[in-house]
């Protein structure tokens, strides 16, 4: 009966992570509920737009740096734990996964492995990241691109399945992201 109880609560804090405090239009109000109750890391001056929708709550299963932003409709499979670094952006309805299933297994047994994106990466729109894949310093990811492995530093990759296709030039990355909107 208490494992009933633990379910309940457990998807209703689910339930309202993501489809009542996602769509809050005031950024300062997510944030709050993010850190206080679901546990998150999130560092200064970083965003997280409306209508992220996350898989677990609790300390480690996801931390944002500083001035980093996750842009609208981003799917953020935390289960394995997500890390990103500082000045990562994040362009909208990316999907990060950190779970799955194992094809072979007569179980259909599952993994988890964690996902990590380090300081100034770059992710465009709709990409999906696979389980277990690194994001290197300073990388790009193409938008649609499917990342089923690491990324090394700097490196620009597209396509499905993600090849590099260029190297960022610049390596002395010093800017710093800052996209306060109020109602975001």
């Amino acid at each position: 009966m208490i494992g009933w109880f633990r379910s309940i609560y457990y998807d209703g804090l689910l339930y309202i992570t993501n489809k009542v405090i996602a769509n809050v239009p005031v950024h300062l109000m997510r944030l709050y509920f993010y850190r206080q109750v679901m546990g998150f890391s999130i560092g200064a001056h970083s965003y997280i737009f409306m209508n992220a929708w996350f898989d677990t709550k609790g300390k480690g299963s996801f931390t944002l740096g500083e001035h980093s932003v996750i842009n609208q409709n981003c799917r953020l499979d935390n289960r394995g734990a997500i890390t990103i670094g500082n000045n990562v952006s994040i362009s909208a309805e990316v999907c990060i996964l950190t779970a799955d299933h194992d094809l072979q297994s007569p179980d259909y047994f599952g993994s988890e492995r964690g996902v990590s994106i380090d300081d100034y990466a770059f992710i465009g729109t709709r990409a999906l990241i696979l389980p277990g894949v690194n994001i290197g310093r300073g990388a790009a990811v193409g938008a649609g691109a499917v990342v089923t492995k690491d990324v090394p530093e700097y490196a620009i990759v597209a396509g499905c399945p993600a090849k590099q296709i260029g190297e960022r030039r610049v390596q002395a990355l010093k800017y710093s992201l800052d996209y306060c909107r109020l109602f975001h």
